[in-house]
Formats: C-alpha cells, sequence, structure tokens
C-alpha cells in the first residue's frame, strides 16, 4: 500500500513539473505576437514615401528650383571641386548664374553612368527643372531617354553623338585646337632636350579620344618630326590611382612628356618625382600648378552654357548638335591665355617654337584657324595608308565617328586611324 502511495504521489508530481514547464510556452507566442506584427504592420507606411517621392534617385538628394527663376541643373561625373573635368564645369554653373538675370542652378555631383544617370535625369525633371546639363560621356542615352519623357524640358549632353532635335542636343568644343597646340609644346621641348618620344594617356576607346590623340601626335609632328607617340589606355575619367600608375608606365618606357586625357593631375604629379621629365594636366586651368606641369589645354564652360540658357530662355535655341569654335571663348591654353604666364618648363624652349604656338592660338581665337584646318591632309597613319589627301579636309562627322557609315551621320574619313608618329595599336571595336 505505501508503494502504492509514493507511486501515486510521484505521478502526481511528475505531471505538475510538466505543466509547470509546459505553461511559458504555451504563453510566448502570445506575448510576442504583437511585437512581431508591429513592424509588418508599420512596413507599408514606411515604404510609400519612397515609392512616391521624386525628390530622391538612390541615395542622392534632388536640389529644390526656386519659384519665378528659370532653373538650370548640371549633372557631374566626379566631385565638383576635382580638380579637372567636373570642376571645370562647376566653374561654368557658377558665371551661368552670376551672368544670366533671373536664372537659379543647381548641381548633383558623384553620379554614376548608367542606370543611375537616368533616375537623377528623370528626378529632377520631376522637380521641375527648366534646362539640364549632362557632364559625361556615359549619360548619353539615359539623357535620351528622359528627355522623351519630358518633351517641355531642355536636355544638352555634353560629349557624346545623340540628339532628338527637339529637346535633347549635343554639347561640345574644339578642344583639338588646344590638344594641337599641346603636342606641339610637348614635340619641342622633347626635340631640346634631345628626345624623340612623348606619351598619352587616353580615356576610353571612343571617338573623341582618338581625334584628341591625333591632334596631339599631329601637333608633336609639326615641332618633332622625329618623334614618336606612345598611347596608353587607361579606361578611366577619374581615377587619380589608376591614372599615376598610366603615367609612371609612360615614363618608364621613355616618354620625355606625357599628356593625359583624363581629370587628375596625374601627369605632372608623375613627373615630379623623376628628373628632367614633364607632364601636360587636362580640363580645369588649375591643374596646372607643378614647374614639371608644361601647359594645361582646360575648358571655358561659363559664357558656353550662358549663351545657351539665354537662346532656351528665349526659345531660340535649336537642340541638335552644337559644336562650338575657340573662337566662341570655350576653350584655353595654360599660360598662354590673356593674364596667364607661361610654365617654366616652356621658358627655355626654342623663342620660333613658342611663338609659332602664339601666333596658331591668336588665329584660332579669331577664327581663321579650326579643328578641320588640323585634320587637313596630306594625313597618313601609321600603317602607311593615306588617310586624307592633301588639300582635302575632315567634316564635323569625319571626326566625331569611327567609320563612314553611321545613321544619320554618314561621312567620308571617320576617327579609326592613329597618325604616322603614333606607335599604339588601334582599339577593338
Amino acid at each position: 500500500m505505501k508503494n502504492k502511495v509514493v507511486w501515486l504521489f510521484s505521478i502526481l508530481l511528475i505531471a505538475a513539473m510538466l505543466l509547470t514547464a509546459c505553461a511559458p510556452k504555451e504563453e510566448a507566442p502570445v506575448a510576442e505576437a504583437p511585437a512581431a506584427e508591429e513592424p509588418a504592420a508599420e512596413e507599408p507606411a514606411a515604404e510609400e514615401p519612397a515609392a512616391e517621392e521624386p525628390a530622391e534617385a538612390g541615395e542622392l538628394q534632388i536640389p529644390d528650383i526656386e519659384d519665378g527663376k528659370f532653373n538650370v541643373a548640371l549633372v557631374m561625373l566626379s566631385v565638383h571641386d576635382d580638380g579637372g573635368w567636373s570642376q571645370a564645369q562647376y566653374d561654368g554653373l557658377q558665371y551661368l548664374e552670376a551672368n544670366v538675370e533671373g536664372v537659379h542652378t543647381a548641381y548633383i555631383e558623384s553620379v554614376a553612368e548608367g542606370a543611375d544617370s537616368e533616375q537623377v535625369f528623370r528626378a529632377l525633371s520631376r522637380k521641375g527643372f527648366d534646362l539640364i546639363f549632362g557632364g559625361s560621356f556615359g549619360y548619353m542615352d539615359s539623357m535620351e531617354v528622359v528627355a522623351e519623357e519630358f518633351p517641355d524640358i531642355g536636355y544638352i549632353h555634353i560629349s557624346g553623338y545623340k540628339s532628338n532635335m527637339k529637346n535633347f542636343g549635343n554639347l561640345f568644343g574644339a578642344m583639338e585646337d588646344m590638344k594641337y597646340l599641346a603636342g606641339m609644346l610637348a614635340g619641342s621641348r622633347a626635340k631640346t632636350d634631345g628626345a624623340t618620344k612623348v606619351g598619352g594617356m587616353a580615356t576610353f576607346p571612343i571617338p573623341e579620344e582618338l581625334r584628341l590623340f591625333n591632334a596631339y601626335a599631329l601637333g608633336v609632328q609639326k615641332t618633332c618630326p622625329e618623334c614618336t607617340v606612345d598611347i596608353r589606355w587607361i579606361n578611366t575619367w577619374h581615377d587619380p590611382i589608376i591614372e599615376r600608375e598610366g603615367a609612371d608606365s609612360l615614363f618608364d618606357a621613355g616618354s620625355h612628356v606625357v599628356m593625359t586625357g583624363a581629370d587628375t593631375p596625374a601627369s605632372a604629379l608623375a613627373a615630379a618625382d623623376r628628373e628632367g621629365v614633364y607632364g601636360i594636366t587636362y580640363d580645369w586651368s588649375g591643374s596646372c600648378t607643378l614647374d614639371v606641369c608644361l601647359t594645361a589645354p582646360y575648358w571655358v564652360w561659363g559664357p558656353i552654357f550662358a549663351g545657351i540658357t539665354e537662346k532656351v530662355m528665349a526659345e531660340t535655341y535649336e537642340f541638335g548638335w552644337h559644336y562650338f569654335e575657340a573662337s566662341d571663348g570655350g576653350v584655353g591654353l595654360y599660360g598662354f591665355m590673356e593674364g596667364e604666364t607661361p610654365q617654366p618648363g616652356v621658358a627655355d624652349l626654342p623663342a620660333e617654337d613658342v611663338q609659332a604656338v602664339r601666333d596658331l592660338l591668336a588665329q584660332m581665337l579669331a577664327g581663321e584657324f579650326t579643328r578641320f584646318d588640323i585634320f587637313t591632309g596630306p594625313i597618313t597613319d601609321n600603317q602607311g595608308n593615306l588617310v586624307i589627301e592633301e588639300g582635302k579636309s575632315f567634316q564635323y562627322n569625319d571626326i566625331d565617328q569611327f567609320k563612314p557609315g553611321a545613321p544619320g551621320l554618314e561621312c567620308e574619313y571617320g576617327m579609326y586611324w592613329w597618325n604616322e608618329n603614333v606607335t599604339a595599336e588601334l582599339p577593338e571595336l
């Protein structure tokens, strides 16, 4: 009997323990359910503003317009104070607001090419900007798409080659002129120092880069017929490390002067770490500060932006292919423009070479010598082929595409060639 009581008591005790152990597990879901459900109930409310808000594109904040003003926006690939391409555009935007009455300007920096830029252009359009400048080659297709969606807004793409002839236009300028003059200085510097090789860092294999470096090579040939030109592709517009590596590579291979087609002053920085060599920077007048910087072909966007904006405001601007000349005031050569002093590396060059640069620059600024005069025959490529015969000149379509036959840009010659003094191979298309 005693054993039965003990056994019964044990059973009851075990049952009580099991009930106690199970009780919290039954209550836990009840206690946690409201906490688990609250975020789910709040999620739609958190998502709705992001889906409807046109003021943001990704992580970039879209600036506001000013009521009663003509609102102009600039989209830039790099930061506004990058010391190169974007900074020159930023300076142009400041000039625009200071010199055209009734205009409000804004900018967005560090916008990647491709899908990101399309979101930015669309967000700016929704904000109500009247005119939008896109400052990089890779914005071209994105601007084209957005321009069709907002036919009452003006879009200007800097570089590239597309236009819809309605509200989406293409803008560039005669930088070939300044690159040609820079080549003349590079050739003169090499010849003076007993060198026979100069170099150039090209960004991407697009017609723009081939024509600019062919202009450079033709300038080198003018003052140093025996010099060769080494070209390296770096496949970036703005990367200080890659640009520096490219410059070092060219100097290591024997280039006496290296010109860059990218944003940073890497060519001059690399030259400063060596003896007796020189760099040529690009894009911004403030990029050529070191003594080893020979010169800098640079952009002056202010007068160009102002002129376009005034015409768009007056509804007289024709959206198409706008390619301004040196005489329009949109390009310069550092050390040779009004108020500038030539760099130390120019001081001891042959007087006749320096004067030839000055004389030709004066002709360019007066509209008496253009980029088409640079690309006038006879020109022979580095395979021994006659590119263009004597007395004939390239036309606009020839310098803006690789080969004849592009729809809407028919041409006779094209820019898929290297001048005879270039030792590089052509990029694969």
